[in-house]
């Protein structure tokens, strides 16, 4: 079966993915409930948007002619905006951002339960200790975006704001190296540290524990560990090739933008977005199944009982 099939690391990676690939029900139940909450909350931003005014007196006219052969004025007129935009949005985002989180961690327990179970039927149905777990992942990563933001702050200041304010030429070539090389180490620190709140919710469902007990069963896992963090480590990098396939491929059609319409182009880049979204999911599921067949290929405590035999 898919989710009893020995797996060792990620050389039988491609296989897991082969074997989601043929059960294609699991990819868009997982599609379907992640694109039903991003409706939702879009409709939701969208009427608050148009409530609140948010977009009247706010000029993007700066931002678009931005260069990177101007930093200083391109970083002001960044600020300027970001500034217009909080004014008018602030409001509103202190409402509607726990409204979303609310929204999307409900939604959550609800949708990555019926994809696990469609996945294995003999899991069990633990929605309490799910949108627990969903939380406290959701706290971590919230902590790494907060690094991130603050490494991007550190970036502008030792690279252009640094240098200009001692009058020395600010260095764009240093900016995009630490920026680089900053979200790269924040990839691999995610990978590093995140295992146990994806492998947690699939033990509270496989031996029917609550989120402590989850977490606890998820960090014992030594002889597994080291090939969790691996999956964690590949789907990064499957992630990284997402983004930059998605890139070139929105950048493909700008050489005939000459006979082209910006419809077009807005369609393009649409679908385009809504192909990486899909296949970013498609991985989710992927790693969900690797993480169960690499549990269920080690003799841990209590695993007997989740093996059906």
């Amino acid at each position: 079966g898919l989710a009893t099939a020995p797996v060792r690391g990620t050389q039988s990676f491609v296989g897991v993915m082969s074997a989601v690939w043929r059960r294609p029900s699991l990819a868009w139940l997982e599609i379907a409930w992640r694109w039903l909450v991003g409706v939702v909350a879009l409709c939701v931003a969208s009427v608050a948007f148009g409530s609140y005014g948010v977009g009247f007196g706010v000029d993007f006219i700066e931002v678009r002619s931005a260069s990177v052969f101007q930093p200083m004025a391109a970083i002001a007129s960044l600020r300027i905006v970001a500034e217009a935009l909080w004014r008018y949005a602030g409001p509103m985002l202190r409402w509607l951002l726990p409204l979303a989180i609310v929204l999307w961690l409900g939604a959550a327990v609800l949708g990555r339960t019926v994809v696990l179970r469609r996945l294995d039927r003999t899991l069990q149905p633990r929605r309490f200790a799910m949108l627990v777990l969903g939380a406290l992942r959701a706290g971590l990563l919230a902590v790494v975006w907060g690094l991130w933001v603050w490494g991007v702050g550190l970036a502008v200041r030792i690279s252009i704001t640094g240098p200009a304010s001692r009058q020395v030429e600010p260095s764009v070539v240093l900016f995009c190296a630490m920026l680089i090389v900053g979200t790269l180490g924040l990839y691999v620190l995610w990978g590093a540290v995140s295992w146990p709140f994806f492998l947690a919710p699939l033990l509270a469902m496989q031996l029917g524990l609550g989120p402590g007990g989850a977490l606890k069963a998820a960090f014992r896992s030594g002889a597994v560990r080291g090939k969790l963090i691996e999956i964690n480590m590949v789907m990064n990098i499957v992630r990284i090739a997402l983004i930059v396939l998605a890139m070139v491929f929105s950048a493909s059609p700008l050489p005939f933008s000459s006979v082209e319409t910006q419809t077009f182009l807005n369609c393009w880049w649409g679908g385009v977005g809504l192909v990486y979204l899909g296949m970013s999911d498609y991985f989710q599921v992927v790693r969900s199944a690797a993480y169960l067949s690499l549990w269920r290929a080690y003799d841990f405590p209590g695993s007997e009982r989740s093996r059906g035999v």
